[in-house]
């Protein structure tokens, strides 16, 4: 496999956000269970358990020793868009469009400046590929064919 990266970034008030899209043969409504069922999530990005009423702690177990993370659930909108936030500073948002038999989904990581975008790219295109592997029973993609592989196609992106 070698993926080619399709992300963008976009230029915002507060920063520039980096974006990425895929398309999935499916219904919003399973694309968002897929994003929000604790048991269809550690498929693709790692198991998450409710602390409290706004506040979960998700195990990312793709990534070296399995860290867990605790993230604000800043806005829930089902089966359109889930957006969470990290104390360390990660802003980031699911969003979910489309009513037919396709859903388009978009990850966008909302950040202060370009920095880093090189690593932060390649890191959510493997995740998305992560979930449509899931989903179809494919084979799971590596890391490795990501990163460093398109790092250099991210750090060369000029906001919109």
């Amino acid at each position: 496999m070698n993926p080619t990266p399709t992300g963008l970034l976009r230029a915002t008030a507060s920063g520039v956000d980096v974006e990425i899209t895929r398309e999935i043969t499916s219904s919003r409504d399973d694309v968002w269970n897929s994003a929000t069922d604790p048991d269809r999530t550690a498929l693709w990005f790692g198991p998450w358990e409710r602390l409290a009423d706004n506040r979960i702690r998700v195990q990312m177990v793709f990534e070296d020793g399995e860290p867990w993370m605790e993230m604000n659930i800043d806005a829930c909108e089902p089966p359109r868009r889930l957006a969470v936030s990290t104390a360390d500073g990660w802003a980031l948002e699911l969003v979910l469009t489309g009513d037919g038999p396709v859903t388009t989904v978009t990850l966008i990581h909302h950040r202060e400046s370009t920095d880093g975008v090189g690593e932060i790219g390649p890191g959510w295109e493997y995740y998305l590929d992560m979930l449509i592997a899931s989903r179809t029973g494919a084979e799971q993609p590596t890391f490795e064919e990501y990163y460093p592989a398109q790092k250099e196609y991210y750090e060369s992106l000029t906001p919109r």
